[in-house]
């Protein structure tokens, strides 16, 4: 993807200082966790990567310990290209290079591993391994050997994860005794890249959506916007959160990233550079609103089996008319003859199934009905066996996966039924959009939640023919290339393109510069269609990288390639917010004063992101301030909620640790 990438250098063998931090992980985001730390927050930071396994092949030009290295190199001159690598670590070390992240080699996390990186003394360990159990594993040795070590752990299951977070704090506050509750707090933080990235990814398949973070019980949408034509009234908004990259000097477009210079995305400008930007598309917070009462999402599946997915409309039909036939025989029977409805009906049910005694000597209405009792009788019978036999049937193919019905349109195809898919998949039905899969491994963890929400499956390689004809692309809405293969991805975008032009795609990329060359070219080829690219990596990494120094964020916000977070922080101690004004605490670039909480102190919710309930969330009443007044002063007293680029965070956390912990 990259061409060649020139080999690791060869690193000094130095000793870990005391308060460094250690990622530990075997695919992409340990890298981006790595790259977070030390070229954003200035970090000492030592990597643990599995050793390559042997090949008897050419060389991969990405992966492990070469990717690392090449995506080292490129954020180190993105940081010199940008003024400086912004992450000073105190020691004279202003130029960092690959070599400021010390690479080690471990087949598994043990303790000979742990004690080589340096856990014994480090401030905090990430363990970002793909697998759940390797994590808890690590997670309890690295708990043994450093008690107070800060653990951030990667976990796809969420249930599991809250009972191992409680039982690693026990272990903090039974190793050390005394120790603050502030800190035991912040000990262990489990996160799942998946719930990270999945909303982020399930927008990009949506027209015109928002993207949404909860605080306090209040929905922050911050949405796009396209170029105002000429004439069109512009809709009015709280702040402008970010300009979209130009397209003025390259009609082909380009996503941004923090290398595009300065035709790429601006984050949190000010209103100079708003005004002067014509023509660049924009996030603004558009509204801030309590969430209504949502809407039941219509259940797909269930345990049980709903009648009409059990027999056909077909043989359904016909038994309507076979019922319908009998109440007319029973009600005909009662005009006819006089008798009672109660007994005409049991009368008419028994010559139905041939129990009666023939109707001879009565008068002819009766010996009719009879007659037609009989008919009806007749038809009742193939109607039973075809009934038995497709409930059968049906009980038989419930496990099965269902294929994409014949009129399906509008729907979302969506590749790879991975974690990252899985996530995305529910989070689309949760929405109501149809959704049709495309995955090569029957045995893929998305498989049974698919088969459960009975979402239909097309089992089959994507690069094949007629894989993508078959999940009805021509008639689908957007595509979702989510699998963990570059080269797939894109593969599938552009047979899709082919197949349909205008199609709305969204590809999982993991390297900037090849998602900046994937986009021009299918831009190009493509101008009216709508394309987009993320890196679950990129998505995740600032919220574990926050977590590594001890806090987490509310929420962070994709434009384009970039991220945008959102933080509460206290202004005491805060020489760029405390005593200033709204307007003179801003700093375009950097961050953005959103919302000021009033709760007193001894009230302050430390949980914003938790919903707040009819009768107040932990039992404290909401209260938090949105579009403040350009001149209100900031006291050190107050917490306010910021709009911040992961490098302005990095600055207020140096100076001083204040984000509030969720």
């Amino acid at each position: 993807m990259l061409g060649h990438v020139p080999p690791l250098p060869q690193q000094p063998q130095r000793s870990p200082v005391s308060g460094h931090m250690v990622v530990c992980g075997d695919d992409a985001l340990a890298q981006r966790l790595a790259v977070e730390l030390r070229y954003v927050y200035g970090e000492r930071v030592t990597l643990v990567l599995p050793p390559e396994p042997r090949r008897s092949g050419p060389e991969l030009p990405l992966t492990g310990r070469g990717r690392a290295a090449a995506l080292f190199g490129r954020m180190s001159s993105a940081m010199s290209r940008n003024g400086g690598n912004g992450a000073g670590n105190g020691d004279g070390d202003t130029n960092a290079g690959v070599e400021a992240v010390r690479i080690l080699q471990a087949a598994e996390p043990s303790d000979e591993a742990f004690e080589e990186a340096g856990v014994t003394t480090a401030a905090a360990l990430a363990l970002v391994y793909d697998d759940d159990e390797r994590n808890i594993r690590a997670a309890l040795t690295a708990r043994r050997l450093n008690p107070r070590v800060r653990l951030v752990i990667r976990l796809y299951n969420r249930k599991l994860g809250q009972h191992l977070e409680t039982l690693l704090d026990q272990a903090a506050a039974v190793a050390s005794p005394g120790i603050d509750q502030t800190v035991l707090d912040a000990s262990t933080t489990v996160l799942s890249d998946a719930d990270t990235a999945a909303p982020a990814l399930a927008a990009t398949a949506l027209s015109g959506s928002s993207k949404v973070i909860q605080a306090e019980g209040l929905l922050l949408r911050a949405a796009e916007r396209t170029p105002p034509r000429d004439g069109q009234t512009v809709r009015p908004a709280l702040c402008t959160l970010a300009l979209l990259s130009s397209t003025t000097h390259d009609p082909a477009g380009t996503e941004g990233s923090d290398s595009s210079g300065d035709e790429g995305p601006r984050l949190l400008p000010d209103q100079a550079e708003v005004a002067a930007a014509t023509g660049r598309g924009t996030i603004v917070l558009e509204a801030v609103s309590r969430p209504g009462p949502t809407g039941r999402v219509r259940r797909m599946g269930g345990r049980g089996a709903p009648l009409g997915q059990v027999f056909s409309r077909r043989l359904r039909w016909s038994a309507l008319g076979v019922g319908t036939a009998v109440l007319g025989l029973a009600v005909a029977s009662t005009f006819t003859t006089g008798d009672e409805p109660v007994h005409a009906a049991y009368l008419t049910l028994l010559d139905l199934f041939a129990m009666g005694d023939p109707a001879i000597g009565d008068p002819t209405a009766r010996q009719v009905i009879q007659i037609l009792s009989g008919v009806a009788g007749l038809m009742l019978l193939p109607l039973l066996v075809a009934g038995v036999l497709e409930a059968f049937g049906s009980l038989r193919t419930a496990s099965a996966l269902r294929r994409p019905p014949r009129g399906l349109s509008g729907h979302v195809v969506l590749l790879g039924l991975g974690k990252i898919g899985t996530r995305v998949l529910v989070q689309l039905r949760e929405l109501g959009i149809p959704v049709v899969c495309v995955e090569d491994d029957p045995d893929a963890r998305g498989i049974p939640v698919a088969r459960r929400l009975r979402v239909p499956v097309v089992l089959g390689d994507v690069t094949q023919e007629g894989v993508l004809e078959a999940a009805k692309i021509r008639r689908s809405r957007a595509l979702l290339a989510l699998t963990s293969v570059d080269t797939t991805n894109l593969e599938a975008a552009l047979y899709a393109r082919s197949v349909k032009p205008d199609l709305r795609v969204t590809l999982r990329l993991f390297d900037d510069e090849f998602a900046t060359a994937v986009y021009r070219t299918l831009r190009t080829a493509h101008p009216q269609a709508l394309t987009r690219s993320r890196s679950v990596s990129h998505l995740a990494a600032p919220s574990f990288a926050v977590a590594m120094m001890g806090r987490q964020i509310l929420g962070a916000v994709p434009v384009e390639r970039k991220v945008m977070l959102f933080a509460a922080v206290d202004v005491a101690g805060h020489p760029q917010l405390e005593g200033r004004t709204v307007e003179q605490a801003f700093r375009a670039g950097a961050w953005r004063v959103l919302a000021l909480d009033v709760a007193r102190p001894a009230d302050r919710r430390p949980d914003l992101a938790t919903p707040v309930t009819a009768d107040g969330a932990e039992g404290r009443p909401a209260g938090l301030v949105w579009n403040l007044h350009p001149g209100y002063v900031l006291r050190p007293t107050d917490r306010v909620v910021i709009a911040a680029t992961r490098r302005g965070l990095a600055e207020l956390l140096r100076r001083r640790g204040s984000l509030t912990r969720q």
